[in-house]
């Protein structure tokens, strides 16, 4: 009988990668704040994004920046994927502006307009001070380098895969861009913008990368999926107010409508 209990807490154990192992879980700390987006860094800072203000909290959950900029409305998207450069793009405005780790901006503010792409939908981080962007009358993506100089695309994406891509999420790790399309899947490029392969996960919200390792919440489910052995692994979280969970480290970051609570994995 012993062992048979045993053999049930072995099955039981969540194994995210070979990084992770959720079995369990103290809470650190809440941060109650209204909020429209939610990001972390490697580092465990994490950002609130309220209208066209953004307040960085430090591993502590300490308040301890806050940028507003209002000439450009809103910020649609943040990407902390680089802590020393956090990218904020404006979309009703098509601007990006670049952070540095004190929320000061970082160069100049850069105008898709003026470079010609004016359907922008996404924008994200790319490395050696780069970034990508997804444009929507073109149907393609394209990279600059920090002097907003183009040096890749893909070409007309839905003519060279024959599919209706409607990209709505897109983010870089390990040299790969990740372009994720609810209705198809996850489409993955290389650093030059040639198409490398789909990830067969649909109806996605939002994800992180790490290694081959894709994570994401879904439906009440924290998850992760193996690109290379195809696996998928979930725990089930029983929170129905629950919206997502992002992981950094030893920290899981669990998000709700107007607060944020952090928990350390004490399995590691």
């Amino acid at each position: 009988m012993k062992n048979y209990f045993k053999c049930i807490l072995i099955s039981c154990v969540f194994l995210i990668g070979s990084a992770f192992v959720f079995t369990k879980e103290k809470t650190l700390f809440t941060i109650q704040t209204a909020f429209n987006l939610f990001t972390t860094d490697n580092l465990t800072n994490s950002y609130f994004v309220k209208g066209e203000e953004i307040i960085k909290y430090n591993p502590g959950g300490k308040q301890l920046l806050k940028y507003s900029n209002k000439r450009y409305g809103r910020v649609t998207t943040i990407d902390a994927t680089n802590p020393l450069k956090v990218l904020l793009y404006y979309k009703d405005f098509q601007q990006i502006v670049f952070l540095d780790n004190q929320l000061s901006q970082n160069g100049t503010v850069i105008s898709l307009e003026s470079l010609g792409y004016e359907q922008t939908d996404l924008v994200c981080t790319s490395f050696n001070n780069s970034f990508w962007i997804y444009n929507k009358q073109s149907n393609e993506l394209l990279r600059f380098n920090e002097n907003s100089q183009q040096i890749a695309k893909t070409g007309n994406l839905k003519q060279l895969l024959r599919a209706d891509l409607k990209p709505d999420f897109m983010i870089e790790q390990n040299s790969f861009l990740y372009l994720n399309c609810p209705d198809l899947g996850i489409y993955v490029f290389d650093m030059y913008g040639t198409f490398n392969k789909i990830i067969s996960l649909q109806k996605l919200p939002a994800f992180q990368v790490n290694d081959n390792i894709l994570y994401y919440y879904r439906d009440t489910k924290l998850c992760s999926y193996d690109t290379k052995a195809f696996e998928e692994k979930c725990i089930s979280y029983n929170d129905s107010l629950l919206k997502n969970v992002r992981l950094e480290k030893d920290r899981l970051f669990f998000q709700y409508k107007d607060s944020v609570k952090v928990k350390e994995n004490l399995s590691q």
